[in-house]
């Protein structure tokens, strides 16, 4: 039986109110995160990498955490979640961003060289945004779809826009006859990932490939990273892609309502934040281990299926311990209501909630950082 995520956190509620009494201790001593910048004593640099759909809100978190810590430096390599979980494996980076968690299997491998031996690690969903479906279709800037349509578009089993599946749920707009150019992404991806995830779970009938960072298949146009998919579906008439929403909504792109229920759910960080409310964690994963399993198949009033959960990803322990204290402070900084408000404002991410904050403040109090 599954148990909600709110279910589960009142279990370490005690746990989650010292970690936050920890939290605010570190806060006003050497690991100021208040935005102030006075008493910090933290140096140093850090170099991370991973989700580019995090970009825009990493580079909020480490203005407003390099403002407080002025004599540390964060660099952040957008090369992509796949790469990002690679070099986090190989320690080649002490923290990562990553649009999916580590899988049962890759956690059994205990292939973490930036850990200790045997030492936990902390995923933190700390990005929570959603994933639109964006479209190049000149005269037309929304329409409404069913999942299996999104599934017929991408599988190639919908090949010209004015398809009767397309039209029977856009009564009224003028669909011409054109065929249908998909973009997927070429590199290992998160947000691949999860869309084939939404595909797999809300149109199995449709989409037959199981979720994978990877595109499964060899139709479509591909491209590199978020950048290079916004640009392809931007750059041609007849295009339809995925991509992170705040690029979605920074292109001024056309986009997709998915049909939830008996209504159509444009995207919004509000229904984003309402399907990973409604899902649970992730069972089996120790306490740091914040993994969440979407229910993309929902039928709840008001909620985009179709959303991205980023991770923070770290150790508990850590191997070479130099790193820790600005590692710790930085995620503490990300976690916090400053920090999801900035993200909010540069990347229109939903913030995370305060009965997840507390689980997930939790969580960055067991990295060993002394």
């Amino acid at each position: 039986m599954k148990i909600t995520r709110f279910a589960q956190l009142g279990a370490v509620s005690a746990v989650a109110a010292l970690a936050l009494a920890g939290c605010a201790a570190n806060e006003g001593g050497s690991g100021s995160t208040d935005g102030g910048g006075s008493g910090s004593t933290l140096s140093g640099e850090v170099a991370s990498g991973g989700s580019s759909a995090q970009e825009v809100a990493v580079q909020a978190w480490t203005a407003g955490f390099q403002t407080a810590n002025p004599d540390v430096t964060i660099t952040y390599e957008p090369s992509g979640s796949g790469a990002g979980r690679e070099s986090f494996q190989a320690g080649a980076f002490p923290f990562v961003g990553s649009d999916r968690a580590f899988n049962d299997e890759e956690i059994a491998s205990g292939e973490f060289a930036a850990c200790v031996d045997g030492s936990g690690i902390i995923e933190l969903p700390t990005y929570i945004s959603p994933i639109a479906v964006i479209f190049n279709l000149e005269g037309v800037d929304s329409l409404n779809l069913d999942a299996a349509t999104v599934a017929g578009l991408f599988a190639g089993t919908i090949t010209n826009w004015n398809d009767p599946a397309i039209a029977a749920t856009n009564p009224g707009v003028t669909l011409p006859d054109l065929a249908v150019t998909p973009v997927h992404r070429q590199d290992d991806s998160g947000t691949t990932e999860n869309f084939t995830d939404y595909l797999y779970q809300a149109a199995p009938s449709v989409w037959t490939s199981e979720p994978d960072g990877e595109w499964p298949l060899s139709s479509g146009e591909a491209a590199n990273g978020t950048s290079g998919v916004v640009s392809a579906v931007s750059g041609a008439n007849g295009t339809i892609g995925y991509a992170d929403a705040s690029r979605a909504a920074e292109e001024g792109l056309s986009t997709v309502a998915i049909k939830v229920g008996e209504e159509f759910v444009a995207y919004s960080p509000e229904a984003a934040a309402a399907i990973v409310d409604a899902s649970p964690f992730v069972e089996g994963r120790t306490e740091g281990d914040l993994a969440i399993e979407l229910e993309r198949d929902s039928q709840e009033a008001g909620v985009y299926p179709i959303v991205l959960i980023s991770y923070m990803i770290a150790c508990q322990e850590y191997a070479d311990a130099s790193s820790a204290p600005i590692v710790k402070s930085f995620l503490q900084y990300v976690a916090s209501e400053e920090g999801q408000q900035a993200a909010a404002e540069a990347a229109g991410s939903a913030p995370i909630t305060d009965t997840l904050r507390e689980r997930v403040n939790s969580a960055i109090d067991l990295i060993v950082a002394e």
